[in-house]
């Protein structure tokens, strides 16, 4: 490279470095206050995984206690599976059917038992995907707001399948 190439390149490389030093101090010379800082931005609470995982096994034990074959599924307020267990000899429908119960609990923040009944005034609901409105699962709360979902499903009857759903959300208030 001749000396005039030599003296292009460095200036260039020193415009570009200095407008990105530039931009960045820019960037941060101006912080937000903290008032709109504030409105920006929500505080929500979760379940960890060891909590969930506690939950799904005591849903899992209430259920082996009465011979029953589930499969229990605990997901989180964006309906996430943070953890399913399935249970020796649970149907191979069952995985799915839990992970959806515990979705439509935690998405409308009630025993699915209870939104199952809203299917006669309101028959479209079961059309929303990733849902299922059958009984078998319940919402955990914290400070009234829904959480997380346990859904469980294999055992006969759906009121079965939300009493073990039940069992795992006790659990979490111990």
């Amino acid at each position: 490279m001749n000396t005039r190439t030599r003296v292009l390149t460095g200036t260039a490389l020193a415009v570009v470095l200095g407008a990105g030093t530039f931009g960045a101090v820019s960037a941060s010379a101006t912080p937000a206050k903290k008032d709109e800082a504030k409105n920006n931005f929500t505080t929500s609470t979760h379940l960890t995984v060891d909590a969930a995982t506690r939950a799904a096994q005591a849903a899992l034990q209430a259920a082996e206690k009465e011979n029953q074959k589930v499969t229990v599924a605990v997901v989180d307020r964006n309906g996430n599976t943070i953890v399913t267990l399935r249970g020796d000899g649970a149907g191979p429908q069952s995985y799915e059917s839990a992970q959806r119960k515990a979705y439509t609990a935690v998405s409308w923040n009630a025993p699915t038992s209870v939104l199952a009944g809203r299917l006669a005034q309101t028959p479209n609901l079961k059309d929303i995907p990733g849902t299922l409105f059958l009984a078998g699962a319940a919402p955990v709360q914290a400070g009234g707001a829904p959480v997380a979902g346990i859904g469980v499903a294999g055992a006969p009857s759906g009121d079965l399948d939300e009493k073990f759903a039940k069992a795992g959300v006790e659990a979490l208030g111990k």
